[in-house]
């Protein structure tokens, strides 16, 4: 900016036809000058933060020109004078964004307390359900336990009833042969 500002001090003092925004520095009030140093007569006074047009610059005072809103003119020296717009111009976005971040804020607190809530609920539940496996699981042992000793039972009792079909069938296979037996007739021809 200095550079552009030099330029258009060497091509002459008067006004160019573009002219760059800047303010007043927001921690001063400040008098301009009828001319490029403080020699001139101050013809006013311009508070901090209010916005000027940088019209040109002395290189060798160190002097802006500038032009207020009202369109008057003056000069100042260049400390004074900040680029771009004055952060009491800004302030209003920046307190629509703190306002709409403290909004944001409360919104995902309120989201994570639901979440949190949410949470606690499915842990109560999780818990539950893990009691109700742990039961499940002791019933399924128990059962299994059951159906093998119920193997074992059946097996036991088929070996009783082999056990006791062949023992009859010695027994008997014993006593058959003691049994009277039936003569046959001898007129038989054949």
């Amino acid at each position: 900016m200095k550079k552009i500002l030099l330029l258009t001090t060497l091509l002459g003092l008067s006004a160019p036809a573009w002219a760059e925004q800047g303010h007043i520095a927001d921690d001063v009030y400040v008098f301009f000058h009828g001319g490029p140093s403080n020699e001139y007569r101050i013809t006013g006074r311009i508070n901090s933060g209010e916005p000027v047009e940088i019209l040109g610059q002395n290189g060798s005072t160190g002097y802006i020109q500038i032009k207020t809103e009202s369109g008057r003119t003056g000069w100042l020296p260049e400390q004074f004078v900040a680029e771009g717009k004055s952060k009491l111009f800004k302030l209003p976005e920046l307190e629509q964004a703190l306002a709409d971040s403290r909004t944001t804020i409360a919104e995902q607190a309120e989201t994570i307390e639901q979440l949190n809530t949410q949470l606690a609920r499915l842990k109560e539940a999780s818990s539950g359900y893990t009691g109700q496996i742990r039961d499940l699981q002791i019933e399924i042992r128990d059962l299994q336990s059951t159906i093998n000793n119920m193997d074992q039972s059946n097996l036991m009792r088929w070996l009783t009833y082999g056990g006791l079909i062949a023992f009859g069938g010695v027994v008997l296979g014993l006593i058959v042969p003691y049994l009277p037996r039936r003569r046959k007739r001898r007129d038989d021809w054949f």
